[in-house]
């Protein structure tokens, strides 16, 4: 049965299903309307003194133009208080600490006698403080890596690596320790300081920044030989955040070397002797080396494996006082024997400061053989 209005027999086929359909092209929805340029008066708007039947209404473009200005000018304040706060903001991040010259210390320790010395490096060893001491890089030992306030616990473990391969490059490797290249030693440190290090070797000078000694351990070659490759080795590495942006590590150790005289080695003269060139070049003596290095790193350092050298303290003997060690050292060998200098007994195996200038190296510091 069809609806109301409905035709009795139902919409015809093919016809519109209502009337709606035929007012669909004449009909306007609610958005054409609230679009419209025109809009009529209210009845009761209408009752009062206006002329016209309908109001214009503002255009579509002028309201977007007028909601884009003020979102532009908005942006413009927020960027320009932004540029101001920048520039007015007290906390301004830390300025980069540019590297500093490697400030360096090197002191002799000379003999109160005559340098023991034996044909067998193990008795010498033996018959020392230094039996008590680690081969090589064993001696070297990393502390525990714990992360800190602003570093994590690779970045701990990055900057005591750094300093433990400075430490052998610079003081067990065979070549570095008989006058060879520095280059891999150069290659730990920070691009700033390469100026300072290589004025080191081209013209070294004893003057606290440009001895050669200062950066690594080496002999003159033409001099002095190894023994034994096998360096004793014995001390510690510590490690302190000094801020947000720097690691800083303290090593301090002792290295023992067994060395021989070369073939040409000369005797000393005035406050050196031997007992002859033969009698030296077949016997071993043992030398000590004391060094205490200070190193810094920065983020960058951590990641490009490298270390800042802040300071360099050094004390080896057996050394002559008067020997020049800016270039190399020249160790007191077996048999021979210079004036004692400085503060009686300096030990390298003990704790505490640099002697200045030069020093008596302590007896118990050196092999209890005969020297004869």
């Amino acid at each position: 049965m069809g609806g109301p209005g409905d035709p009795p027999a139902g919409t015809p086929e093919g016809a519109p299903s209502g009337g709606e359909d035929e007012y669909r092209s004449v009909v306007f929805d609610e958005s054409f309307v609230r679009a419209a340029r025109l809009q009529e008066f209210s009845a009761q708007e209408r009752m009062g003194d206006h002329t016209r039947a309908v109001r214009r209404r503002p255009g579509l473009h002028r309201t977007l133009s007028r909601q884009l200005l003020i979102l532009v000018v908005l942006i413009a304040v927020a960027f320009g208080t932004a540029i101001y706060m920048g520039l007015r903001s007290p906390y301004q991040p830390p300025a980069v600490k540019r590297p500093e010259p490697l400030r360096m210390t090197v002191t002799p320790l000379a003999p109160t006698g005559r340098v023991p010395g034996s044909r067998s490096v193990s008795d010498l060893y033996a018959h020392s403080p230094a039996a008590e001491l680690r081969v090589g890089a064993g001696g070297i030992n990393l502390p525990p890596a714990r992360r800190t306030s602003h570093f994590s616990d690779s970045q701990v473990m990055a900057a005591l690596v750094t300093a433990k391969d400075y430490l052998v490059e610079s003081a067990l490797d065979p070549d570095v320790l008989t006058g060879g290249s520095p280059r891999d030693v150069r290659l730990l440190i920070d691009p700033e300081q390469y100026a300072q290090f290589d004025q080191s070797f081209a013209r070294p000078e004893a003057d606290g920044r440009h001895a050669a000694t200062g950066w690594l351990v080496r002999f003159d070659p033409a001099r002095t030989v190894l023994a034994d490759k096998r360096v004793r080795t014995e001390g510690t590495l510590r490690i302190v955040e000094t801020d947000k942006n720097t690691l800083e590590v303290t090593s301090d150790h002792t290295f023992v070397y067994a060395l021989r005289g070369a073939e040409n080695t000369a005797s000393d003269a005035s406050d050196a002797s031997a007992k002859g060139a033969d009698d030296e070049q077949a016997r071993a003596s043992l030398f000590t080396v004391r060094r205490e290095l200070h190193f810094r790193f920065d983020r960058d350092d951590l990641r490009m494996h490298r270390a800042e050298v802040l300071t360099s303290t050094t004390q080896a003997g057996p050394l002559a006082c008067a020997a020049e060690s800016a270039s190399h050292l020249r160790p007191l060998l077996a048999g021979q024997k210079a004036k004692a200098g400085g503060p009686a007994g300096t030990d390298p195996y003990a704790t505490g400061g640099a002697t200045p200038l030069c020093g008596s190296l302590a007896a118990s510091a050196q092999p209890s053989l005969s020297a004869s």
